[in-house]
């Protein structure tokens, strides 16, 4: 049996990891946290550290979605207030929940080095984004950007930008925790 993440609060880190070395001037001006949201928002993985509150009901087995993951409070919820609790060790990297009810989990997530196809993947998307906002097509939704102008632009260019620019594909095997 799993238990079921209700809820996740993840806070903002104080800051992301620095913007790839080469990128062209365009791509160089964009927001660098825009991009590692686009990035963070398509995987399980953090590179930057924050705290993330996860609420889970139980009973099952259940495991940090994101990683990685430092658990550094276990509290289940006792009729109107939190209390804490020391969970049981799951033989698959979790911990296993006995009862029915509430769970909330505080951790420190994020953190180490950027793997070089994350990197990869951040060029990738940023110089997608900067081509974006280079071509202007009439008629299409404008929008500026600050340090590269005014543009225009088609919502799914956006939409579809992790998929265009291969940033996607590179990100594969950061989609889930293993």
């Amino acid at each position: 049996m799993t238990a079921t993440t209700i809820r996740q609060v993840e806070a903002a880190p104080a800051s992301y990891p620095t913007a790839p070395s080469g990128l062209s001037a365009a791509a160089a001006a964009l927001d660098a946290a825009m991009i590692w949201q686009r990035i963070e928002s398509y995987i399980a993985y953090r590179f930057a550290e924050r705290e993330v509150v996860w609420i889970v009901e139980g009973p099952g087995e259940w495991a940090p979605p994101l990683a990685p993951a430092t658990v550094t409070a276990t509290e289940v919820w006792e009729g109107d207030a939190w209390a804490s609790f020391t969970p049981t060790p799951s033989p698959l990297g979790g911990y296993v929940l006995p009862g029915c009810g509430a769970y909330r989990f505080t951790a420190d997530v994020g953190g180490g080095a950027v793997p070089e196809r994350v990197t990869e993947a951040v060029r990738r998307l940023a110089e997608y984004f900067a081509g974006a906002a280079q071509s202007a097509n009439p008629g299409l939704r404008q929008e500026t950007v600050e340090g590269v102008g005014s543009f225009d632009y088609d919502a799914g260019t956006i939409a579809k930008a992790m998929e265009r620019s291969g940033a996607g594909d590179l990100l594969r095997p950061y989609r889930m925790v293993s």
